[in-house]
């Protein structure tokens, strides 16, 4: 089991930039890690996925050239940089831990057991 903590959410303007972070206390060198956001009234969107070992990446098509996933072992920390924000990137960004995921499972949500609490992603226009 891991605990997963957040941090890195704010107010940006459109055509801005973010950086979250996501700090894994626990055991997670074989864990699939992913960033899901939830906008208001929205069911949660997959966003980006990484292993933690081969560091092959996924993205959600409205994400891609924009998002960028990695992790950095020796900080048990995955980053999520976000660029050339628009107001439809505002959500509450979280990141979840999966033990083990299928191919094509990565962006369903209900393939990964553990959550953070969530940040606060705003995009002005």
């Amino acid at each position: 089991q891991v605990k997963l903590v957040e941090s890195g959410g704010g107010l940006v303007q459109a055509g801005g930039s973010l950086r979250l972070s996501c700090v894994i206390d626990g055991t997670i060198s074989h864990y699939y890690m992913g960033w899901f956001r939830q906008a208001p009234g929205k069911e949660p969107e997959f966003v980006a996925g990484i292993t933690w070992k081969s560091l092959s990446t996924i993205y959600a098509d409205s994400v891609k050239g924009r998002f960028t996933i990695s992790r950095e072992n020796a900080k048990n920390t995955v980053y999520l940089q976000m660029n050339n924000l628009t107001p439809e990137d505002t959500a509450v960004y979280s990141c979840a831990a999966a033990s083990t995921v299928a191919n094509g499972r990565e962006y369903s949500p209900y393939e990964y057991e553990e959550w953070g609490q969530g940040a606060q992603v705003t995009v002005s226009s």
